[in-house]
């Protein structure tokens, strides 16, 4: 697979993963609690991984080459 071709998927997954937060940020208070767990411990996480794979994913993949 191309690099281009695998950062477009990761800028799409990190991007269709921040649209649920902007819900959780702007949602009115009482259905905050309906998906406010999902929001913390799946999409957010999900969120910060893809964005330091982008961010430092050469690194990483440079530090366990050796």
């Amino acid at each position: 697979m191309k690099e281009a071709t695998k950062r477009t998927i990761l800028r799409t997954i990190h991007l269709v993963l921040a649209v649920p937060i902007g819900g959780y940020i702007y949602s009115p208070f009482e259905a905050i609690p309906d998906y406010a767990p999902l929001t913390r411990f799946v999409f957010f996480p999900a969120m910060v991984l893809t964005g330091l794979w982008m961010w430092k994913g050469a690194w990483v993949r440079r530090l366990f080459a050796h």
